[in-house]
């Protein structure tokens, strides 16, 4: 099948590179893609908000499957406008993405389901702020209520801070704090079907030790020693397939990928929120130890065909990435720094490590620097202990001046 994936980050890079090892791909097309992806797709400049420019590229290629990557054209309706042209789009129609556009259109939804998450106050005045603040205490959780690019979050013991980021969103939701370890789980589903993923877990804080801003993610790991084995088939007894009942339910059936970010509690998993996208940077390690070819597993969910999908097949190995960003990340970062190394990694680390690229661009000969989040060096190994070895093994021998990364990805899960 010839396959259009829509999006230019390092999760974009992750899913051209399972789908390149597709036997059934015969053509590989991104828009617009980035430099490491142009190695194993054609790219095509796309205004990727535009759902109509989207769908004529789409038609132009001859597509059998786009799948839409970041949630900013899921919540603009591209996939709606690919399906307005009689293509299987892979991702959730404009009114099921509100799970992530809309803070408080997901708590709305996660109350209808039965889905346990954290109590929260929606607000949009000042005095509904410092009374919704004031009720939780510290530590303050405010959340900007539309798409922030995951830097919309702010979790703080300081009253002021959260006041002032509170302030400056026109809608916030205000929830209690919730304790115990994070972790992500993706599920594919058709709207009907829910097909779980392998759980992960991220690191949102710029710096060492989980110190500092947030950030769209550092890092993350597969699988999660430390997890009950349980869990997932909790989560989709609890989560999962009530979510998808909910949305079909209320006549806006979600199709695509449904990420829960979850809370392990001492009162048990309750949601921290909803993504409608493969989450980045947990997708890097997901994908790496899905043994199932990608496309069909796509397709299936498009056609809303997901029961009849084979168990899915998974590497026994782990996975590590660790993302490599620009100076000045999170704020405004430093872009056009030239990249080195990338050839070093592909000769002496590959296959158990390799670089995934996400704000990269080509400038003549030279890779350079075009955003925040610039690679996502992965490495898979048979334990956590030799994936993270090989990858800042790998990390070492990028040099992009400026740069930052954090050293403990993985560190405590690894010595558990």
């Amino acid at each position: 099948m010839k396959v259009l994936v829509i999006g230019g980050g390092a999760r974009e890079h992750a899913l051209c590179r399972s789908l390149s090892l597709d036997p059934d791909v015969t053509a590989l097309h991104c828009a617009p893609g980035n430099a490491g992806i142009a190695e194993v797709a054609e790219l095509h400049p796309v205004d990727q908000l535009d759902g109509d420019a989207v769908a004529r590229l789409a038609t132009e290629l001859g597509a059998d499957l786009v799948v839409v990557g970041p949630e900013a054209p899921l919540v603009a309706g591209v996939a709606d406008a690919v399906r307005a042209v009689g293509i299987p789009a892979f991702g959730p129609s404009r009114e099921a993405a509100q799970l992530e556009g809309s803070k408080a259109f997901a708590k709305d939804v996660m109350a209808g389901a039965g889905v346990p998450t954290a109590r929260s106050y929606v607000c949009s005045t000042p005095a509904e702020i410092d009374e919704a603040l004031d009720a939780f205490g510290a530590p303050y959780v405010v959340k900007d209520d539309g798409l922030a690019a995951g830097k919309g979050v702010v979790v703080t013991e300081d009253v002021e801070q959260a006041r002032a980021h509170a302030l400056a969103c026109d809608r916030v939701v205000i929830e209690e704090y919730l304790d115990g370890p994070e972790v992500s789980l993706f599920a594919i589903t058709d709207g009907v079907t829910v097909l779980p993923l392998r759980p992960a877990q991220d690191f949102k804080r710029a710096l060492d030790g989980d110190e500092g801003p947030n950030t769209g993610g550092m890092g993350a790991y597969s699988p999660l020693p430390w997890a009950d084995p349980k869990l997932v088939d909790e989560v989709m007894d609890s989560v999962l397939q009530p979510t998808v009942d909910e949305l079909r339910r209320r006549g806006t059936p979600f199709s695509g990928l449904l990420y829960a970010g979850l809370a392990i509690t001492s009162r048990g998993v309750r949601v921290i929120e909803f993504n409608a996208r493969f989450g980045d940077p947990e997708t890097q390690v997901v994908l790496a130890r899905l043994k199932t070819p990608l496309a069909g597993v796509l397709l299936n969910s498009a056609n809303g065909t997901l029961d009849d999908q084979a168990p899915l097949s998974w590497s026994d190995d782990a996975a590590v990435t660790v993302v490599i960003a620009s100076h000045n990340y999170p704020e405004t970062p430093r872009t056009g720094d030239p990249i080195e190394g990338l050839d070093a990694i592909a000769e002496q680390d590959a296959p158990h490590a390799y670089v995934l690229h996400a704000g990269t661009k080509r400038d003549g000969d030279a890779i350079v620097s075009a955003g925040g989040r610039v690679l996502s060096v992965t490495a898979t190994g048979t334990d956590l202990a030799q994936a993270r070895e090989r990858a800042y093994a790998a990390v070492g021998r990028i040099r992009l001046d400026g740069s930052q990364h954090r050293t403990d990805i993985a560190r405590k899960a690894a010595e558990a």
